[in-house]
């Protein structure tokens, strides 16, 4: 495993295997096999073709035959780190064989200062925090040259400050909320009768008084549970409040599941077929599966890397996703990566990831939280 270290200090975990609860088999190589593979999957991933034997055995770190770097690439062949294209004599890594080099051979760097301050100019705190979500999102992809995908922050994140109903016409209403001090939300809600500015005027006066700085699935909750155990003996005041609150704090606040991916087209390149960027393409649309892999990288702290088919999730099979989670207030907010094809430099797009994920929840906890 591999330590991350990024503007000059320790500031990540273990790089975590993420795979769906399946095992992938140890790899027992020897030291000058390990060397050779090391220089096979630095040599791919920078250049994207296969490795012939006879340049590894060509460079001046490699002091043995072609023919003696032909069997051990057999012999890495056999373990299942490496594979022969059927158009060329030459290896390419497979998804097992990255795997292992980044479990045990990678070497991550620190990101120079200028880059740090590249990444934290793009996240002012002055920003809302979707607004800083979708900047992270654009940073990563711009950064990486891949696709960035951010999720927004949990709902026990979101704290209520402030909300005022006025009237529309019919039974609508508008809900101003503001949360996290800076962001406003604006919300049409349909109410089981019409009510007047005055009535509306203390229902929020009661929520304000009862449940500001709470979550908004607090206020939910908490608003339900304390009117609606006994509604029939409700005065008119508990009567409005209910039922604006109850439509202006829904079950969408509970969901939390939204993300923001920037840079999708930068993978279009990577992709085989029309077929393959539609599906890719789909995926990202309907957001449900993605969601629930990133949501699966909330349960671990530091860095965590699906290669290929670990993510279970066929339009991600020729891709690796990698993830950290953001804090906001020493709490786990969401969870931010970079989706780009198997064959990136892990050493550089890991401690970008692991210092705008430090960088993002640092902006946000800045007086919003």
């Amino acid at each position: 495993m591999a330590t991350i270290r990024s503007a000059g200090r320790t500031v990540g975990g273990k790089v975590r295997r993420a795979a769906r609860n399946r095992r992938v088999p140890q790899v027992d190589v020897g030291e000058r096999a390990q060397h050779l593979f090391k220089m096979l999957v630095e040599h791919y991933l920078a250049e994207g073709g296969p490795v012939a034997s006879k340049t590894l055995a060509s460079s001046t770190d490699v002091a043995v035959s072609p023919a003696t770097v032909r069997n051990i690439m057999a012999d890495l062949e056999a373990r299942g780190l490496v594979a022969s294209p059927h158009t060329s004599a030459g290896k390419v890594p497979t998804h097992q064989g990255l795997r292992f080099f980044v479990d045990s051979l990678i070497s991550v760097q620190p990101m120079d200062a200028r880059s740090v301050g590249r990444l934290r100019g793009g996240l002012n705190p002055d920003m809302t925090p979707n607004q800083l979500v979708a900047a992270a999102s654009q940073l990563l992809s711009q950064v990486t040259h891949m696709a960035g995908v951010v999720t927004v922050p949990r709902p026990e994140q979101v704290s209520l400050r402030q909300v005022e109903f006025l009237p529309l016409s019919g039974r609508r209403v508008l809900a101003i909320l503001v949360v996290n001090e800076r962001e406003v939300q604006n919300r049409v809600i349909h109410t089981d009768r019409e009510y007047d500015e005055t009535e509306l005027h203390q229902a929020a006066n009661y929520i304000n008084r009862e449940f500001v700085g709470q979550s908004l699935m607090a206020v939910r909750t908490g608003v339900l549970d304390s009117m609606q155990s006994d509604k029939d003996r409700l005065d008119s005041l508990m009567q409005t409040a209910l039922d604006v609150a109850s439509k202006t704090f829904t079950d969408e606040d509970a969901d939390g599941s939204d993300y923001v991916v920037s840079g999708e087209s930068n993978l279009v390149d990577s992709l085989a077929s029309v077929d393959d960027v539609r599906d890719l393409f789909d995926a990202f649309t309907r957001k449900g599966a993605i969601v629930h892999l990133l949501d699966r990288c909330l349960e671990t702290d530091g860095i965590q890397l699906f290669i290929g088919e670990e993510s279970g999730y066929r339009p991600l099979d020729d891709y690796s996703l990698i993830t950290a989670r953001y804090e906001v207030s020493g709490h786990v907010a969401g969870v931010l990566g970079v989706i780009g094809p198997t064959r990136m430099a892990y050493e550089k797009v890991i401690p970008v990831v692991d210092v705008t994920a430090r960088l993002l929840g640092s902006a946000i906890d800045y007086d919003h939280a």
